[in-house]
């Protein structure tokens, strides 16, 4: 195994509960590092035996980033493209399912000599691989950031934690760094901070034999110095290295509360790197922008899983970049799209300035969007439909103003006589669900003139899609003949990708999924855009 000497490691761990914010502060560590003119890349490595979580139910999983060469993801990978300027792929996301996947296809090679194939070395050695590809011959990397998926004390993470255990013995512990986010929870009766979990999982974690060098203490409110020089004496770390991370009121505040605990300094100073000041000034100017809007506008997000807002976390993100493109602050109404199909939408949508529908799989609650986009059109409301958003905007379309009354998709009427939305032709022979579907980034030409274009500014743009079902061609005729303006499509227009209708305010839907190349201060124009148009409704 050729190893890299000068490429530095930092790995990020969780303890006590989970859902703490590994992603954000593993993010928000490379913001800060990458201000600092290094250059940092990311590997989220997941406890969970799947090999991605494709097939997995958003209410288990949140949401599926997908990046431009199609891999289905962690959604923690939108927080590092989002929170820097590199971009995620395939290599970025490795799971349990994935490693072991790789170590039986050597198995059966024969790679192993017909040795016994065990944990320890063989599959922690494949971790350690996947971990040094990172920083590849040819490309300079300074600084791999690698977050350990689930909580110190979980079975399922062993493996991984053993690996990273093991990689100072292989590149020298000055150029490994162990951060671990942990929990110090106020306790309201007493009116006190404690430190006992945070004792208890730096201990669970001496135990698999590795010593924190710097603890992330996630809390309501800062750490008092006594309770820092406390965590400090029992978890055997330097007092400085106890950093609060306390509760903000953006996500995106974390790297500024990071930097006024030193933290970048700190872990610089510790891996030997030399930098300058970083250079925060457009970030801290996004937050602000973000903090202090001129006004708010409310948008209605219809979805079948907003009971787990993270199912849908690129979306939300990407309306708050369009409320600070717009200097505006973003009102999301959260709509089951069930409720729709048992409550007058009126009495549910009203007060919304936009409506956007989101994407999803199946039939529950597909009708319920249907309503949402009728109540849309025919009240000019600003509407934005993505991926079975778009589908469901072209039913409605056929059905109420094209005369095609028993149009359908056949994803929910295999029997339906008018599938204006109907399987891709090349997915009508696969049968595994896992990464199967159209996936990745793809080109998309827009006709000039249409709203699209005037969003985008430009005739061609790269979009990232994750679906099986397309507007069916038979259909254009019929549909255009009643209105409906058909505004982007694949380069040899085999394929539309986007439509409009140009006697709306603003009623645009796309297959893709723009929310996945947004970010706070570079905001998708599509999202621009609709957020400018539900603006001057109000």
């Amino acid at each position: 195994m050729m190893l890299p000497h000068k490429t530095k490691y930092i790995f990020i761990t969780g303890g006590v509960v989970s859902s703490l914010g590994k992603g954000l502060s593993a993010a928000s560590i490379g913001t800060l590092l990458e201000a600092r003119g290094l250059s940092i890349t990311f590997l989220k490595l997941d406890p969970y035996i799947n090999v991605d979580p494709g097939t997995m139910n958003p209410y288990q999983h949140g949401e599926v980033f997908v990046t431009d060469d199609g891999a289905e993801s962690d959604l923690d990978l939108g927080h590092y493209e989002r929170y820097t300027s590199r971009r995620m792929s395939q290599k970025n996301n490795y799971t349990t399912g994935r490693i072991y996947y790789n170590v039986i296809a050597k198995e059966r090679r024969g790679n192993y000599l017909g040795g016994t194939v065990q944990v320890v070395p063989h599959i922690t050695d494949e971790i350690k691989q996947v971990i040094f590809s990172m920083s590849p011959d040819g490309e300079r990397v300074d600084v791999v950031i690698v977050e350990i998926g689930g909580t110190v004390g979980d079975i399922e993470s062993l493996p991984f934690l053993e690996a990273i255990r093991q990689i100072p013995f292989d590149i020298g512990r000055e150029n490994v760094l162990y951060v671990h986010l942990t929990l110090v929870p106020f306790i309201r009766a007493s009116e006190e901070l404690k430190t006992k979990p945070t004792q208890h999982s730096v201990n669970k974690l001496r135990e698999i034999g590795i010593q924190a060098d710097i603890l992330l203490c996630r809390c309501e409110r800062p750490l008092p110095a006594d309770l820092k020089k406390k965590i400090a004496l029992f978890c055997g770390v330097q007092i400085d290295a106890v950093i609060t991370a306390r509760d903000v009121e953006t996500v995106y505040e974390v790297p500024l509360i990071f930097h006024e605990e030193h933290l970048d300094q700190i872990i610089v100073q510790k891996l030997g790197l030399h930098t300058a000041e970083p250079a925060l000034e457009s970030w801290r100017k996004m937050v602000k922008a973000l903090q202090h809007p001129k006004r708010k506008v409310r948008i209605g997000l219809i979805g079948k899983y907003v009971d787990l807002k993270d199912s849908y976390k690129s979306l939300y993100e990407s309306l708050t970049h369009g409320g600070i493109a717009n200097e505006v602050g973003v009102q999301i109404e959260w709509v089951d799209s069930e409720r729709l199909e048992k409550e007058p939408v009126e009495a549910v949508l009203k007060g919304c300035q936009g409506v956007l529908v989101a994407s999803g799989f199946g039939q529950r609650g597909v009708e319920g969007k249907i309503n949402a986009i009728k109540y849309a059109r025919e009240n000019d409301i600003p509407f934005f439909g993505i991926c079975l958003g778009m589908q469901c905007a072209v039913i409605e379309f056929a059905r109420n103003q094209a005369g095609i009354h028993r149009a359908n998709s056949s994803e929910f009427d295999a029997d339906t006589p008018d599938p204006v939305v109907h399987l891709l032709p090349d997915q009508q022979l696969i049968h595994e669900k896992g990464g199967t579907m159209r996936l990745g980034a793809y080109r998309c030409s827009l006709t000039k003139g249409s709203v699209a274009y005037h969003a985008y500014q430009k005739e061609e743009v790269s979009e990232r899609h994750r679906h099986r079902y397309e507007f069916n061609n038979h259909y254009r005729n019929a549909l255009t003949g009643a209105g409906l303006v058909l505004s982007g499509f694949s380069p040899d227009r085999a394929l539309v990708e986007i439509v409009e209708l140009p006697t709306h305010r603003w009623f645009v839907a796309v297959q893709f999924h723009p929310e996945f190349q947004s970010r706070p201060n570079a905001p998708h124009p599509l999202f621009r855009a609709f957020i400018e148009a539900a603006i001057k409704t109000i």
